[in-house]
């Protein structure tokens, strides 16, 4: 490999910029659809939401990656920031890990094939349920929580959906939510497809 190459590979402060304008733009989608969460169902199902509506956003970072390592660093800032607002650590380590495997999979297709861009987006939308976790592990106790500030009919809406089954059934509705999303954001942004050569 020669020096032109290596060169091409490193992330430049541009790069880092555009990383840095779609996680407030993701974290934005982020926060506005957790807000849905003060409806108990929506406390469970508010990453089915995320994964729709970040779809168009989403779609249009990717066309915009090059370089490896973009959207892992994406999915770990906005774990961080969520982190820093009281959400569970856990979702650190699904953001970098599931954030991770989206960049191996579209690498795999040199951030040019829609198809590898499809798989990764529906990964990568997965770990917002690592910000979930600390509910169902701790079931009905993360849910007393809230007694005082939600009210009785919130918690008790609540706990009757926390178990490990919901959390698998969120995973499912994520992923078609997440595929939907994709394919809304290849409709809409079909120029900058066009421009950036993905197939």
């Amino acid at each position: 490999m020669n020096t032109a190459q290596e060169e091409s590979r490193k992330m430049t402060v541009k790069d880092l910029i555009t990383v840095g304008i779609f996680t407030v733009i993701y974290f934005v989608i982020f926060f506005i659809c957790a807000m849905t969460g003060m409806v108990p169902v929506m406390a469970i199902f508010y990453p089915v939401l995320i994964a729709l509506i970040a779809g168009i956003p989403c779609v249009l970072f990717f066309t915009k990656v090059q370089k490896f390592g973009m959207i892992t660093i994406m999915a770990v800032l906005t774990a961080v920031l969520l982190f820093l607002m009281g959400y569970g650590y856990p979702g650190i380590i699904t953001g970098l890990v599931l954030g991770l495997i989206a960049d191996i999979i579209m690498k795999s297709g040199d951030y040019k094939s829609f198809t590898k861009m499809v798989i990764g987006y529906v990964v990568f939308s997965e770990w917002v349920i690592g910000t979930q976790l600390p509910m169902f592990i701790m079931g009905n106790a993360y849910a007393e929580q809230f007694r005082e500030m939600q009210g009785d009919e919130f918690v008790d809406g609540l706990e009757k959906l926390i178990s490990w089954g919901m959390c698998a059934v969120v995973a499912v509705c994520v992923a078609v939510a997440a595929l939907i999303g994709v394919f809304i954001g290849k409709a809409v942004l079909k120029k900058h497809f066009e421009r950036a050569g993905i197939v």
